[in-house]
């Protein structure tokens, strides 16, 4: 304890005790306590990771303008990301930190949200209205964030905070204090954004937000809540959003593990675990996943845009991660990076700010999305003294709803609908369809990384695929298929984007080159046939539906707001005869194929298509049709 005891001692004093962090990771019976100089750097690239020792080495502050590395839009503030390289690391048991902290209240002053609920309110009207409703995205995260004034020493008031946190919180991820000398962060995140070790990577997509007080929650309610169709589909939608990270990540895209419920002391999260093995280094790994979809939005690259739209202000660090970077005793890179949400940010001079946010769908009302803030500020807000305490938990184990058996199976019940592709585990080639094999598949993207999770599948049915941007022009010849992908936007509209993926799939279908159109590809392929696409009045954003596909029903998920229409099963259009299938009731065209082509309007990669993996391999024989002599394999999900 004497390190703890002397950077106290130096508090006391008046003194800055130095750059230090003090880490309660996982729900451990013990604090890491990290201390040593604190280095800016640039870039992610940039994070010391020296060789040639064990256990952790760097602590990084990545703030969320680190996004411009992605080359995604952001509201630049100016935070920096800021690094402790650990000189000393030292374990010391949570029962004697929890003695050793500061046991006074903390005091503040003058706290107000910089956006007040009618106009968060309002934010949450426009971007129902204006980015979901016209196509931009299945789902937002817009942030506001509480400003306050802490009396006191700032460090000292941080550390009582964490000791109030370590007292009553329950089910954080990570329970902290990391102090720089120019910042001091105090926060119990419930959400690991990425980990690394031993090689394998995992992602912990939260979402669904369960309100409550008192010591015990509601069982009825939550039960409730576990069968609502919004707070489902919520979860849903970042599944597949992180999937798509995982599938940059991971060699063969990620498992779903789960769901699970994970219960805090003012709410509770329904969550899921993503594993898969990587390679990559983990700077690389943090590269890539910046930054999840319960903060940002889906298809990441146009939530940023969205954001930066609907946000006046710079996140600072709400919302990005402290990433814990070493080696393990072989030698290979380790990460553990939380989100930081949940999370107080106070300056040197005693400047609070609490940052919080919420997931706006397609079911969102305006009245519940304020609601939500407030709920997820609580914890961190009591423990500054700006709100009723829980009380304290027992660390050695408290009931939990999520042990009761109603609770476990309907947690259950929400895997039932989903891709068995995603929550199983196969040998390798099990899926592959001969005549598929040692094809090669270039697919385009549109700005909608599903494509990531679409080339694991067609990967799993023998194919070799190459990924390619739509602004990135390149032969298309070569390959034996071209997939023109998902992607935001107005597809009757005459972007740079739309302009250019209308000009591909022209040329593909001039040469007759076999293609595969998904989503805004198919919508863009349905207007170059003479269909016309209109917008829908209620968004499919995360919907999963069953529809007629050339005669069989399949179980599928969609994310678009426009539709191609059509008043017959059959077009005779500019390439030759057309099939579609369609909804009988508005005559919305959900695939449709000819001569060498063929599109779908929902995605079979997502995890919400249990009959994806199925409708791509029938599409592809049909595509390329195995040569003679070999035999048509079948691809079950």
């Amino acid at each position: 304890m004497t390190p703890l005891i002397d950077l106290l001692t130096t508090l006391a004093t008046g003194a800055d005790p130095g750059p230090f962090a003090l880490i309660r990771r996982d729900g451990g019976d013990h604090l890491d306590l990290f201390t040593g100089p604190v280095h800016t750097v640039d870039q992610l690239a940039d994070i010391p990771l020296p060789v040639g020792s064990s256990g952790p080495t760097t602590l990084a502050l990545v703030p969320y303008r680190q996004l411009a590395e992605r080359g995604f839009a952001c509201v630049d503030d100016g935070v920096p990301l800021e690094c402790l390289r650990i000189a000393h690391h030292d374990r010391l048991p949570l029962d004697t930190v929890l003695d050793a902290l500061p046991d006074a209240p903390v005091r503040t002053t003058g706290a107000a949200f910089d956006v007040t609920d009618d106009e968060y309110a309002a934010v949450v009207a426009r971007v129902l209205a204006e980015e979901i409703g016209r196509g931009e995205g299945a789902n937002f995260v817009i942030h506001r964030t509480l400003h306050a004034r802490v009396q006191g020493a700032p460090v000292a008031a941080a550390l009582a905070a964490l000791r109030s946190l370590l007292q009553r919180e329950r089910g954080a991820y990570w329970t902290f204090v990391v102090h720089t000398g120019a910042r001091t962060l105090v926060g119990a995140s419930p959400e690991r954004h990425v980990s690394v070790d031993d090689g394998l990577v995992m992602m912990n997509p939260i979402s669904g937000t369960f309100r409550h007080t008192g010591t015990t929650a509601d069982r009825a309610a939550l039960l409730r809540f576990l069968a609502d169709t919004k707070e489902t589909e919520e979860l849903y939608m970042v599944l597949d959003e992180e999937l798509k990270m995982m599938a940059s990540v991971a060699e063969h895209g990620g498992q779903v593990v789960g769901p699970y419920l994970k219960e805090m002391s003012h709410l509770a999260h329904t969550e899921y675990l993503l594993a898969g093995r990587g390679s990559k280094d983990v700077r690389d790994v943090l590269r890539e996943t910046m930054f999840a979809p319960t903060v940002t939005g889906s298809p990441m690259e146009n939530a940023c845009r969205v954001i930066a739209r609907h946000e006046s202000a710079g996140r600072r660090y709400y919302g990005a991660v402290l990433a814990l970077l070493g080696h393990d005793d072989a030698g290979r890179q380790t990460l553990d990076a939380p989100i930081l949400i949940r999370t107080a940010e106070i300056s040197p001079a005693g400047d609070l700010r609490v940052p919080v946010g919420a997931t706006l769908v397609r079911h969102s009302t305006a009245a519940a999305e304020v609601a939500e803030t407030h709920a997820k500020a609580a914890g961190v807000l009591a423990a500054l003294g700006l709100g009723p305490q829980a009380p304290a938990v027992d660390h050695r184990g408290a009931a939990r709803l999520a042990d009761d058996p109603d609770v476990r199976a309907a947690l259950a019940a929400r895997n039932v609908p989903l891709a068995r592709f995603w929550l199983d585990q196969r040998p390798p080639g099990a899926l592959a369809v001969p005549g598929l094999t040692d094809r090669r598949a270039l697919i385009v993207d549109g700005e909608d990384t599903f494509t990531g999770m679409l080339a694991h599948q067609l990967g799993a049915l023998g194919l070799g695929v190459t990924v390619r941007p739509w602004h990135d022009a390149g032969p298309v010849s070569g390959y034996d298929l071209v997939v023109v992908g998902p992607g935001p936007g107005d597809p009757t509209g005459d972007t740079p984007k739309m302009s250019a993926l209308r000009a591909l799939l022209a040329t593909l279908l001039d040469g007759g080159q076999p293609t595969l159109a998904v989503c805004l590809g198919h919508q863009l392929l349905a207007g170059l046939l003479g269909l016309p696409v209109h917008r829908r009045d209620a968004p499919y954003q995360g919907l999963q539906r069953a529809v007629p596909l050339f005669g069989t029903p399949r179980r599928v998920g969609f994310y678009s707001t426009f539709t191609a229409r059509a008043a017959a099963d059959h077009l005779d259009g500019p390439y030759g005869p057309v099939e579609l299938a369609r909804d009988e009731v508005d005559g919305a065209v959900h695939a449709l194929r000819g001569r060498g082509f063929a599109g779908v309007q929902f995605h079979p990669e997502s995890v919400l298509s249990p009959d994806g993996v199925t409708v791509l391999a029938d599409l592809l024989r049909a595509l390329l049709p195995a040569p003679a002599g070999e035999l048509s394999g079948s691809a079950q999900a």
